[in-house]
């Protein structure tokens, strides 16, 4: 994808979160100067290019789009140490996107992380967890044990998550579309919720 620029693949984020927050997603558009037809069209070309030369989720596809990363990182899943690449893009000056990969050089995962020298939010509230100010791993560090579930389509993750309350906590579902958080719903326990996805990163 020679013409694929960091700029697509921010549009093409922000069409997964378009389901969220219609609203949100128009004004960053305008924000970034793109129109609707742009998003379209990247988020095509993103797709096609998935079944195309590069093959779906391949680390090369990302390294098309965005260049050589801005750093590099060693990370340890359990028994395994895989290399993280990560990337800015125009949108988030304060997050990067980070793909993950595993010891045969193929990406396992791509989402957004929050940039070296930016502080995490401060999260303690229901009311902390706003669209788009939070990753997955800030919100699993700051609400103890969080619990992976299944995400609703790909790019998207979920964790069950117990909040302070004033007559103790309540579990909320914290939706994130490529890693950064959308939606928070309160809602009861209910059977099941234990570890039903993939774990967060461990150790990190």
């Amino acid at each position: 994808m020679p013409s694929f620029t960091p700029l697509d693949l921010t549009l093409v984020l922000l069409r997964r979160m378009q389901d969220f927050h219609p609203a949100l997603v128009e004004r960053a558009r305008r924000e970034l100067g793109a129109d609707a037809a742009r998003m379209r069209e990247a988020n095509r070309r993103w797709q096609a290019s998935a079944h195309g030369r590069y093959g779906r989720g391949e680390a090369s596809r990302y390294r098309a789009a965005l260049g050589e990363p801005e750093a590099r990182a060693r990370v340890r899943l359990g028994d395994l140490e895989c290399e993280a690449l990560r990337w800015p893009l125009p949108l988030w000056p304060a997050l990067r996107f980070e793909v993950l990969l595993g010891p045969d050089g193929r990406a396992w995962n791509a989402w957004l992380v929050r940039a070296p020298g930016h502080p995490a939010p401060v999260l303690r509230a229901a009311a902390d967890l706003a669209p788009w100010t939070a990753t997955v791993d800030e919100v699993a560090a700051a609400f103890p044990p969080a619990r992976p579930l299944e995400g609703t389509a790909p790019t998207r993750t979920r964790l069950l998550v117990d909040v302070p309350e004033d007559a103790g906590t309540a579990p909320y579902l914290v939706d994130f579309t490529w890693g950064l958080l959308q939606t928070a719903t309160r809602r009861p326990p209910r059977q099941g919720d234990s570890n039903t996805g993939p774990d967060t990163h461990p150790e990190r």
